[in-house]
């Protein structure tokens, strides 16, 4: 099987060859800069890069979020850039322009994708996540009682802009394997938002955007952390079909959610905490999964990004098991 036809068949709950071999998420430069001290050649740039040196399946992220460098960027994280209607008025203009697809590397990446050599996925901006890249954490959340008519013509634009984008990769690049919403709305105690919040102001949507990507055969998922068990109700009625990266510390178990949720797709999961400890405890993490690999649905990977305690000996060995497991979890239970 390539690529592009291992992650349909695998997103179908067929049974396949093995599973994907990923790392969905960047390299934290702590990380890296360790490896390179332990060996990894400096001249690797880049986490796509580092994942085909280390022998990674071939995986493009394209996200396209609003903004340019016109943008005000905020004086650290979680400040912010606006306060008021007239603050976002102001911005507007900056923020909507997208991005263009006609680079050397856009070309490389379509062609493999055509030859089924590289998975592509795409990532937006969700309905949570923009307006708190624009209010700031805590001016996000007083916002959905202070400012309910602007958070809902920020979602607007943001969906316009969306749907836009979504249809000039389409036609510019390929239809992409998967998507991912940009969220992170939950923490280790579940959502930051109410389901009736949910409802009101991100529902409305999700459901126009879903339709949309799912009308091109693309697979949705959600990207957040936290304990998510309880958002996948609500969003299964968008019509969401997964998740990523089901952190284990905030006590996620993706045994429990499949045996709730049959159906639903999912990418993560693997405690990235027990790295640092070598084979073993690395082994039994692959066990304590395996299960439900073999169940279909399911891409095991680093439950956010590898940290940087794992020394490049421990990822190595970490990678030499997730191909040994690869292989048993694509045979169904």
């Amino acid at each position: 099987m390539n690529h592009v036809e291992r992650f349909s068949a695998l997103m179908h709950f067929q049974e396949v060859d093995r599973l994907p071999m990923i790392e969905w998420a960047g390299f934290w430069g702590l990380t890296t800069d360790r490896w390179r001290e332990e060996g990894l050649d400096a001249s690797l740039q880049g986490a796509e890069n580092i994942r085909a040196h280390l022998g990674l399946d071939p995986y493009s992220q394209f996200w396209m979020a609003p903004g340019s460098a016109e943008t005000p960027k905020p004086t650290h994280h979680g400040s912010g850039i606006l306060k008021s209607e007239a603050d976002y008025d102001a911005m507007y203009d900056t923020l909507y322009v997208g991005r263009d697809f006609d680079s050397d590397y856009c070309k490389r990446v379509k062609a493999e994708n055509a030859a089924g050599e590289r998975v592509v996925w795409i990532s937006f901006n969700g309905f949570f996540w923009n307006p708190r890249t624009l209010f700031g954490i805590e001016g996000h959340l007083f916002a959905f009682y202070d400012d309910p008519e602007l958070m809902h013509r920020m979602n607007r634009d943001l969906l316009e802009f969306n749907l836009h984008m979504l249809d000039r990769f389409c036609d510019e690049m390929c239809v992409p394997q998967f998507m991912t919403i940009a969220e992170d709305m939950s923490y280790n105690h579940g959502p930051m938002l109410s389901k009736e919040l949910f409802d009101e102001f991100l529902a409305p949507y999700y459901r126009p955007l879903v339709k949309a990507l799912r009308e091109r055969g693309i697979r949705v998922f959600v990207d957040s952390d936290g304990d998510v068990e309880p958002l996948i109700p609500w969003l299964k009625e968008v019509g969401v079909e997964g998740i990523l990266p089901l952190e284990r510390m905030a006590g996620v178990d993706v045994a429990n959610i499949r045996r709730e949720h049959p159906d639903w797709l999912m990418i993560g999961a693997y405690d990235k905490i027990v790295m640092k400890d070598g084979p073993e405890a690395q082994r039994a993490e692959f066990e304590r999964l395996l299960p439900t690999m073999q169940t279909g649905g399911f891409i095991p990977s680093v439950d956010h990004q590898t940290p940087p305690d794992v020394s490049l000996t421990h990822y190595r060995s970490y990678l030499q098991l997730l191909e040994a497991y690869a292989a048993r979890g694509g045979r169904r239970a």
